[in-house]
């Protein structure tokens, strides 16, 4: 019983340690740029930075961890592994995104929302969306 209370407290001090979240993966990986631009040949670097800043921004990761996203990472995989306890059901991450897509890009999330859209998709409605603006 008391091997049990004490692995109990070890996961609790990890946890408090990681800012309330258990073992990341996404925290972990090296950066991904290379995959971005391979994606996106014509969107700038500072599209791509100022994009993923504000993904991250939303989902509680700091700023260096910006480049580490890759474009074909889920949105609801992204929360899963920020939040691996909670369900995107309960949280405000995914309303503050829509919100901040709508205020800086004017996307509307709720009109291309599905459960697998991917980073590198949202990326390209955005670059659309600026494109269409672009040649009215």
């Amino acid at each position: 019983m008391s091997v049990l209370i004490v692995l109990v407290l070890v996961v609790a001090a990890i946890a408090a340690l990681q800012g309330g979240q258990l073992h990341n993966p996404l925290r972990y990986r090296s950066c991904q740029s290379r995959l971005w631009r391979r994606a996106f040949p014509s969107a700038s670097r500072k599209d791509i930075r100022e994009f993923l800043s504000l993904v991250v921004s939303t989902f509680s990761f700091t700023d260096t961890d910006r480049l580490r996203f890759r474009p074909d990472d889920e949105l609801l995989g992204i929360f899963r592994a920020a939040h691996p306890h909670r369900r995107p059901t309960d949280a405000g991450e995914i309303e503050t995104l829509a919100q901040a897509l709508r205020s800086r890009y004017g996307v509307m999330l709720p009109d291309i929302w599905h459960e697998r859209l991917t980073l590198g998709a949202l990326f390209g409605d955005i670059q659309a969306l600026q494109g269409q603006r672009a040649a009215a």
